[in-house]
């Protein structure tokens, strides 16, 4: 009972402690991708650079973000607003499986009978700032979308296999979260 009681109060810690964290928005990204401020951990060195690839498999849930895409987001706004320089992040987005449904136009969200994409104008605002969408084709293909359905600026690749790996010969890592 005792080990239970000393369990219980330690995760009951984070959570609490969590409750309490601050969180930002922006510098690149206001209306989504906001993270929790890290106190006392001071600026990026300065030769920091990234260039990072995110695997997105899943769809967003009618009337939400793509957590996964908004994921990236966060990764530039919390890097920008701790010192690196916008222009030395490079991301790109892996989006295959069901989740090639989120970078549907709305005609061909209608088209394919759902409903409003919710993450389109966060796609959008991510494309604008240079963040690349691949969608893998051999999803597109499997789900009956064409590259003429996507939001303009997304990317089809052969498969999201074929993307990784040419994302890898440049030098980008995946992220595991």
């Amino acid at each position: 009972m005792r080990y239970g009681l000393a369990l219980a109060a330690m995760l009951a810690s984070p959570a609490a402690a969590q409750d309490a964290t601050r969180h930002a928005s922006g510098p690149v990204f206001d209306a989504f991708g906001s993270y929790a401020m890290v106190e006392d951990i001071g600026r990026a060195p300065a030769d920091a650079r990234f260039a990072v690839a995110f695997d997105v498999p899943g769809a967003a849930e009618l009337g939400e973000l793509n957590p996964a895409i908004e994921r990236a987001a966060k990764f530039v706004n919390m890097h920008v607003a701790h010192g690196v320089p916008e222009d030395d992040i490079r991301i790109a987005i892996v989006i295959h499986n069901v989740a090639v449904f989120d970078t549907l136009t709305e005609d061909a969200r209608s088209a394919h009978g759902l409903g409003e994409n919710a993450s389109a104008a966060m796609i959008r605002a991510m494309l604008g700032q240079g963040v690349r969408f691949i969608v893998c084709g051999q999803s597109a293909a499997g789900l009956g979308v064409r590259r003429d359905e996507l939001i303009p600026g997304v990317e089809i690749a052969l498969s999201a296999m074929t993307a990784h790996a040419l994302l890898q010969q440049h030098g980008y890592t995946l992220n595991p979260f």
